[in-house]
């Protein structure tokens, strides 16, 4: 598997990309109830037919380009070109030197995102990003060699975890959080996500509220024919009240990841099982 990777890895972008559309439709074709949940999710979403059926090519494009970002060696950067929008508003925030939490949805390169934000602000605002260990021993390790590069840490969605990151916010660092990801049990509440119930993390809007964090969005949208990235930074549409509630405030946040979304509706991971309950949570009706 491995010797496979790195093969990969030394693949020009552009059939990384094509290579990924195939490995994209192949799953689509192999596994029934990933077609199902992927239709079934972007058409709650009231995504059209034609950003479907590009949705399943992204995110097999997303999976072909791991190898060339986590395999790089240390220090090095980033192969493909990263093209910023929102460095005004992103360097007004640093300015106030609190602690920056970045959330970033399953929406289009959003490795690169974590990467391309350490390579030019890491030196100076140290990133610490959570991440649920993969369960095969091989890819746990790849993971975490990868994503341990200078000026990024990885925090473990642990108990310990949530103190890593609190310790980096209160040091006015930068914390990054996938908002849309199932949390453990405990650690969610159930919030519409476009109209339909959702067990949503309430650790961003915990995590902001006890440490006077600012709250944004980092995404990173794959350009066609392997030109490179654009990647984002802007504020949240609707930013949580601080006095609000959990499911308040996670309803506020799927709200704002919603608005994020509808901006490339054909690079959000539709096949992501979002509504599904953790262990003996059950879902409401």
């Amino acid at each position: 598997m491995m010797s496979l990777l790195r093969w990969l890895a030394r693949r020009p972008l552009w059939l990384t990309h094509a290579l990924g559309a195939g490995l994209g439709w192949l799953a689509w074709a192999l596994s029934p109830a990933y077609r199902r949940r992927l239709r079934d999710n972007a058409a709650l979403a009231g995504v059209p037919a034609a950003d479907r059926r590009a949705a399943v090519a992204e995110a097999g494009r997303m999976a072909a380009e791991l190898p060339r970002l986590w395999l790089r060696p240390q220090g090095q950067p980033i192969l493909d070109p990263v093209q910023w929008e929102g460095v005004g508003w992103l360097t007004q925030l640093h300015a106030t030197h609190r602690g920056l939490l970045f959330l970033s949805p399953h929406l289009g390169s959003f490795e690169v995102a974590a990467q391309a934000y350490t390579e030019r602000f890491g030196a100076e605002r140290p990133v610490t990003v959570l991440y649920r260990p993969a369960r095969q021993r091989w890819l746990r390790q790849l993971e975490e060699t990868a994503r341990a590069r200078p000026g990024m840490v990885t925090a473990p969605a642990t108990n310990a975890g949530v103190r890593q990151l609190l310790r980096a916010l209160r040091r006015g660092e930068t914390v990054g959080l996938l908002p849309d990801q199932v949390p453990p049990e405990g650690m969610g509440v159930w919030a519409p996500f476009f109209g339909r119930p959702a067990y949503t993390m309430t650790l961003a809007a915990r995590l902001a509220r006890q440490t006077g964090s600012a709250l944004g969005v980092i995404w990173c949208q794959r350009l066609p024919r392997g030109r490179g990235y654009v990647l984002r930074a802007q504020p949240l549409a609707e930013p949580p009240p601080p006095d609000a509630d959990d499911v308040t405030a996670a309803a506020a946040l799927n709200r704002s990841m919603e608005a994020v979304i509808a901006q490339c509706p054909a690079q959000y991971l539709w096949g992501y099982h979002r509504y599904k309950a953790p262990r003996r949570e059950a879902a409401p009706a």
